[in-house]
């Protein structure tokens, strides 16, 4: 998925703002920039970055509080 809004703005967000149709079921986010892992009770741990996008770039397009992981590797592509 695009990591942030046609505006600009981030999708990954602190709290939801629609509906949710399944509460804590995902464990994996997947955008464009980078992968983040997902976890109920530490919140979210980013684990690849994409080639040519920075820590601060992702800083600036998320909402939501991260880890880094200290282990961050490249982001893999399909």
């Amino acid at each position: 998925m695009e990591h942030t809004a046609k505006n600009g703005g981030a999708k990954i967000l602190k709290n939801c703002t629609l509906p949710l149709t399944g509460k804590n079921c995902v464990n994996t986010i997947i955008t464009d920039m980078c992968v983040f892992e997902v976890d109920k009770d530490k919140g979210l741990r980013l684990i690849e970055i994409a080639e040519g996008v920075s820590l601060d770039d992702i800083r600036a397009s998320t909402e939501s509080p991260f880890e880094v992981a200290s282990d961050i590797q490249p982001m893999r592509q399909i």
